[in-house]
């Protein structure tokens, strides 16, 4: 396993963590089947989305793996009135991260977050560690609280 710099942040930043390394598959890179591999509930185990907004652009929403982003609540939530997925050719010249290894920590720049409230039911959810098969488990509180991020309604 590597040492990814999400996992350098929270360390710097006293935030307890467990990462888990798992056997990715280039044709199925979805979070269910990370999940699967690891072993961990899909509901407690996050996918990291950017979306486009019309009004305020780039914005970040972390939603369970099984679950589709609902975009008018995302918008509305975001201050927008619409908004729409980025191309994920964008995702590495925006992010740094690729298609499935996308986390909601380190991104080249602070993007507004928010978190499926769903994940205040876990006492740890899972997300991406920022590479393909290494994901983290932490306590959501404690993510919302170093990004800076807002729990709300994301989900169809």
């Amino acid at each position: 396993m590597i040492t990814t710099n999400p996992m350098r942040m929270l360390t710097a930043a006293g935030i307890a963590f467990d990462a888990m390394e798992y056997a990715y598959d280039e044709s199925d890179l979805s979070g269910t089947h990370a999940a699967a591999e690891l072993g961990l509930d899909p509901d407690s185990t996050f996918k990291t989305l950017v979306l486009r907004g019309d009004k305020n652009g780039l914005f970040v929403c972390c939603i369970p793996v099984a679950g589709e982003v609902d975009l008018k609540k995302a918008a509305a939530i975001s201050g927008n009135k619409k908004a729409e997925m980025i191309h994920v050719k964008e995702l590495p010249v925006l992010t740094g991260y690729i298609r499935g290894g996308c986390s909601p920590i380190g991104m080249k720049k602070t993007f507004p977050t928010y978190i499926d409230e769903t994940a205040q039911l876990f006492e740890t959810i899972a997300v991406s560690a920022g590479v393909r098969g290494q994901m983290m488990l932490l306590s959501p509180d404690a993510l919302v609280e170093y990004i800076g991020a807002r729990y709300g309604d994301l989900v169809r």
